[in-house]
């Protein structure tokens, strides 16, 4: 979930775009405001605008998207349910409110109109508002176990050179490979399917095997060179946890034991967009993705290498 906060001057300018018929838009809230047509709507914004004349961009607008994986859960209660906190923690509150979901993209989105000029004439504070608004975006989607994307997912692949691209590969592979293995010979072999030859490395002369090196595309990088869970150290222990995990399903259940029996939580009244109740339940393991730093070392590596050609 992240969020685009935008002010202006022009009520109408703002209720033409979020109430454009090509948009495919459809209200969700209409809060304080007389909503016949564009017109009324635009009024109704800019006859309380007048109670504090001093303010020269009374006009908040404000995007709201959400990833695309969440679109099956994200219905219009709880995009309001979702909205109408996030404006409570924004402190826009007592305020007129126009909510649209526009159906243009392929990723869930509403849009928000607000007067920045309160129902009792005073100024809805805009400081720090982008830091806010962050810390709030983060809060919501860690609270409803929203889809985050990690670093590595955010990378415009079709920007990546070489050899940041075949990193970037190895990386995916892993990602996917390392999480369903049960030893390092099964993870050798379909790995090798893919096109990726894995070496070890010892420590001094003995057999002790202390690293690992993936080659691929002519490159060669250290597990840990392409990310910090693929060290040699990581991905044996990751390899034991899924051995582990398969003897334990494996196990049958003993006379004296009883399958889990699933027991519904109760709903509660199911009011119409009562805020953080009643939209979705969230997965009872932890939702939060991972969060990595390849973004980061792709910066500090191309800031390296400009370092190095100015000095030499």
């Amino acid at each position: 979930m992240i969020a685009k906060i935008v002010k202006g001057s022009s009520f109408r300018g703002v209720v033409s775009y979020i109430l454009d018929k090509g948009k495919d838009a459809k209200i969700l809230v209409c809060d304080g405001l007389f909503a016949e047509d564009k017109d009324t709507i635009a009024m109704s914004f800019e006859a309380q605008s007048k109670m504090n004349p001093k303010v020269t961009k009374p006009v908040g607008h404000i995007s709201l998207a959400f990833h695309k994986e969440d679109e099956h859960r994200l219905t219009d209660r709880a995009m309001v349910g979702i909205a109408l906190e996030y404006l409570k923690e924004m402190g826009i509150t007592d305020t007129q409110i126009l909510i649209m979901r526009h159906f243009d993209k392929e990723h869930p989105h509403v849009h928000i109109a607000f007067n920045r000029i309160a129902n009792n004439g005073r100024t809805i504070s805009d400081r720090n508002e982008r830091i806010r608004s962050a810390r709030t975006c983060k809060e919501l989607t860690k609270k409803y176990n929203l889809y985050f994307a990690s670093g590595k997912e955010r990378v415009k692949q079709h920007r990546l050179k070489e050899p940041d691209k075949t990193r970037y590969g190895l990386y995916s592979i892993l990602k996917s490979e390392v999480s369903r293995c049960g030893n390092w010979n099964m993870l050798t072999a379909n790995l090798k399917k893919q096109g990726v030859e894995m070496r070890f490395k010892y420590k001094g002369k003995s057999d002790e095997e202390q690293g690992v090196v993936f080659i691929m595309n002519g490159y060669s990088f250290s597990g840990s060179k392409i990310d910090r869970r693929f060290s040699y150290a990581k991905i044996d222990v990751a390899l034991e946890r899924n051995r582990r995990t398969e003897r334990m399903e494996m196990q049958p259940l003993s006379r004296h034991e009883e399958l889990p029996t699933f027991q519904p939580e109760s709903s509660g009244n199911d009011d119409s967009y009562n805020g953080s109740i009643g939209l979705f339940m969230p997965d009872y393991a932890d939702g939060q993705a991972e969060e990595n730093r390849f973004e980061e070392e792709l910066k500090r590596r191309n800031k390296k290498r400009k370092q190095r050609k100015i000095r030499f």
